[in-house]
């Protein structure tokens, strides 16, 4: 099983100018590849692959306008050439746009090492290719396994780091197998509160960037007040830039320590699919939206089950679990936005918008998970729910999709369930 390791590096003033030229020449590599690939096909309908790309930098490094590329890792420029033919595959594949050509002016720049990286924990320092000294790391954690691939970054705030992916060589972890609901962990995220759980747990907001908010105003008003090009400019860009990490990071670390103690602590976790990218279209909630970074807090969940062994079931996004009561299935059409609670017409029940979606979420994975998947392996679910799920007046609720592990496929239902 493959894994990520990320440390902070503090280069000395030496090796920040080599990184700078790695930086920069592994861009110019990349840009110009790009370049190549799009002249080439204009003229002759076709493209040069990665391997005639690097095939041609030998010759170039000879060449009087390009021989500064012998300044740098020659690796780190093939890897340059790879990230260009991986971003051609995803957008062939549909899972990304046409690749762009990169900025010196980003606010991350980054280069990649294929081998080379040599860790030397008892004096806290790290070795890498063409750099004659070893650079200080802040080692939080041994790096398991055998190192593959390591990659230097450096964010908008200065900061210094390098991931390391290494392989441990095992498999994962046997998944457990499921016998009941209550095996499962519905969670509904939201807004007021960051996540409701399906056994009534409330994880409050905390909110980071509002609590920031006049400060990172104030040093704005600040930088937009500086002369464009001038150094003081520079160093306000800094500040805010700073101010802007430090939320990141609070952000960031307040996701892995949630998401690792629910994974820990159940045997599945199931979550309900959102189209976040259009609920950022609604501008007024689109700050605190982004602000609470739901599909990061999903990607983690997946990737920690995989690591621990346990499940990530998923349903389908057109699922009415905030406006379909858990216990008798009777689906409230008049449910609005504003309304946390709401009263059931039918059997009298008072539920809470939020721990009844999370019930739902978790009673529908659970249906999904126990007719159309294996403990084993995967499988299409071609039915979420049935009228054998049904207890009482089944209700008309929308169509999605239901993913189970990594796979999604449709699932249209015409009832609502009650287990």
């Amino acid at each position: 099983m493959i894994k990520a390791f990320k440390y902070k590096i503090y280069p000395t003033d030496g090796q920040k100018m080599l990184m700078s030229k790695h930086f920069g020449h592994c861009r110019w590599v990349y840009n110009w590849g790009l370049d190549t690939k799009q002249k080439a096909y204009k003229e002759t309908g076709k493209s040069p692959g990665k391997f005639d790309l690097s095939n041609m930098l030998p010759s170039m490094k000879k060449q009087e306008a390009t021989v500064w590329l012998k300044e740098v890792n020659a690796q780190s420029l093939q890897a340059a050439l790879e990230n260009l033919d991986m971003a051609f595959n995803a957008f062939f594949n549909k899972r990304s746009e046409f690749p762009k050509f990169k900025s010196k002016n980003s606010s991350k720049q980054s280069f990649t090492i294929p081998c080379g990286v040599k860790i030397d924990y008892d004096h806290g320092r790290v070795w890498l290719p063409k750099f004659k000294e070893a650079i200080k790391i802040k080692l939080s954690r041994k790096i398991v396994g055998r190192i593959t691939k390591s990659t230097v970054s450096k964010n908008a705030a200065g900061e210094y780091h390098i991931s390391i992916l290494a392989n441990d060589e095992l498999e994962a972890p046997t998944k457990p197998e499921l016998t009941t609901k209550n095996d499962i962990l519905g969670i509904d995220v939201g807004i007021k509160a960051f996540c409701v759980t399906s056994e009534g747990e409330v994880v409050e907001n905390p909110r980071f960037l509002r609590s920031k908010q006049e400060r990172l105003k104030l040093i704005q008003r600040k930088l937009s007040h500086k002369q464009k090009g001038s150094k003081n400019r520079k160093k306000a860009q800094l500040k805010v830039a700073k101010l802007h990490q430090k939320i990141v990071n609070k952000r960031t670390d307040f996701l892995h320590k949630l998401s690792t103690r629910l994974v820990r602590e159940n045997q599945a976790i199931a979550r309900e699919d959102l189209n976040v990218k259009g609920m950022m279209q609604n501008h007024k909630l689109a700050r605190a939206i982004g602000e609470v970074a739901w599909a990061q807090f999903d990607s983690i969940c997946k990737y920690k089950t995989e690591w621990y062994g346990k499940w990530y079931l998923q349903i389908g996004r057109f699922e009415a679990s905030s406006k379909t009561g858990n216990e008798c299935g009777h689906y409230y059409k008049g449910l609005t936005l504003d309304q946390r609670t709401w009263e059931c017409p039918e059997c009298g029940i008072v539920y809470d918008r939020d721990v009844n979606a999370a019930r739902n979420i978790r009673d529908w994975a659970f249906i999904a998970y126990n007719k159309n998947l294996v403990p084993t392996g995967g499988g299409e679910v071609k039915s979420v729910r049935s009228k054998d799920d049904i207890q009482r007046k089944p209700k008309k609720i929308a169509s999605g999709k239901v993913s189970v592990g990594q796979k999604e496929c449709s699932a249209r239902t015409s009832e609502s369930p009650s287990l």
